[in-house]
């Protein structure tokens, strides 16, 4: 029997910037949990928490260590990630902890396994450099390739990052492991489908007001689109965006008109997830032009949701829609106009496209996904 630790006492959902390594965590923990009770408890797992995550971290088939401390403290926190968590691990006999962070202690000679979703702020270290604190963007980075040089073992998510890894820290390949994201059943999906309204089609796209998720391109785009409708004699269809909260500041930047700004609609945050669900699944496209995911989980949901995707063709994206969605060069707003007007006259290739999207979304099966962890964390 190998005891497994998992590091979850810095997750807090809903706070700072990491809920999709929260949910991954989350995942990981059930999922683990039911196959080592498959498995006659065959490995014990223990998972550092908090009180907070305590409800979602907690299962049978694990073991769950309530961690003294305040995890939204930041000295708290910085003191658990450099120091405190080695003690810990050496307290419950680790054979190896994993820490689905990415961020390993200064100190520690035991087995260990990170997790690195993505190398996001070297991208904006290059691209943005003043968009978030300097300081604090480099040590960010600097802890990150400390990480990846001292870990044992590195997991992550998709060939694209596999790249970033390999260029930021050279030497690091034969410890890379990628194992893709899993991804969810959606709860309700059968009732959302039936209920799904297109008698008023319209387009949807998801972003946020983060410079890499292109915002500025989605406008762009939608300004392209509305002057090529024109063009063609053919009524342009409205827009509903989903992570900002209006259109005006990019009129004021010139970048869309006001008669085109005028047929989009924005949801800076729409707080049921079935509400969000309901309002891509009544669309009759789906618009994603982010310029850096480490894997991109709105495009497959999308495709849950059986509406026909146009994507971004940038880092992990190619790889994760494959053939099952239109991509584009976030770039050029033309090009992502003509295929907006392309796939919502051509109702043949809306249909090819959700056949193609059923198909996909079976390669991101938690079963398969949770084989591949299971084999590697306690290889």
């Amino acid at each position: 029997m190998k005891t497994l630790v998992i590091d979850a006492f810095k997750l807090v959902k809903g706070v700072g910037k990491s809920i999709g390594i929260y949910n991954l965590t989350m995942n990981l923990v059930q999922r683990l949990a039911q196959e080592n009770v498959r498995r006659g408890y065959e490995n014990r797992i223990i998972v550092l928490g908090n009180e907070y995550n305590r409800e979602d971290m907690s299962a049978d088939g694990v073991t769950f260590e309530l961690m003294k401390g305040d995890p939204k403290d930041r000295k708290t926190i910085l003191l658990w990630e450099l120091f405190t968590v080695t003690k810990a691990a050496k307290q419950y006999g680790a054979d190896r902890i994993l820490f689905p962070r990415g961020f390993r202690p200064l100190f520690y000679g035991g087995k260990d396994t990170i997790i690195i979703h993505d190398l996001i702020p070297f991208y904006y270290a290059e691209h943005y450099p003043d968009y978030f604190n300097r300081l604090e963007n480099t040590y960010i980075m600097m802890r990150l390739k400390a990480s990846i040089k001292g870990a044992d073992r590195i997991i992550t998510i998709s060939d694209s990052s596999v790249k970033d890894i390999l260029d930021k820290v050279p030497g690091s390949a034969g410890r890379v492991v990628e194992i893709y994201n899993g991804l969810n059943e959606m709860k309700d999906r059968e009732a959302i489908l039936r209920d799904a309204v297109s008698d008023d089609p319209y387009i949807v796209a998801v972003t946020s007001s983060l410079p890499h998720k292109n915002a500025a391109g989605i406008m762009r785009a939608y300004e392209s689109y509305h002057a090529l409708c024109a063009e063609e004699k053919v009524q342009p269809l409205p827009l509903k965006v989903i992570g900002i909260a209006s259109a005006d500041d990019f009129v004021k930047q010139g970048l869309i008109s006001e008669e085109a700004a005028s047929r989009i609609t924005c949801y800076s945050y729409i707080e049921k997830y079935r509400d969000m669900c309901s309002l891509i699944a009544s669309a009759q496209m789906f618009l994603f032009l982010s310029v850096a995911e480490g894997f991109g989980f709105p495009p497959l949901e999308a495709m849950q949701l059986k509406v026909p995707v146009i994507c971004s063709d940038r880092t992990s994206l190619p790889e994760v829609v494959g053939d099952a969605g239109i991509l584009v060069d976030p770039d050029d707003p033309s090009e992502t106009a003509g295929q907006l007007l392309r796939l919502q006259s051509d109702e043949d290739l809306r249909q090819s496209l959700v056949r193609k999207g059923d198909a996909n979304i079976e390669r991101f099966g938690w079963d398969s996904r949770i084989q591949a962890y299971w084999e590697e964390l306690f290889r």
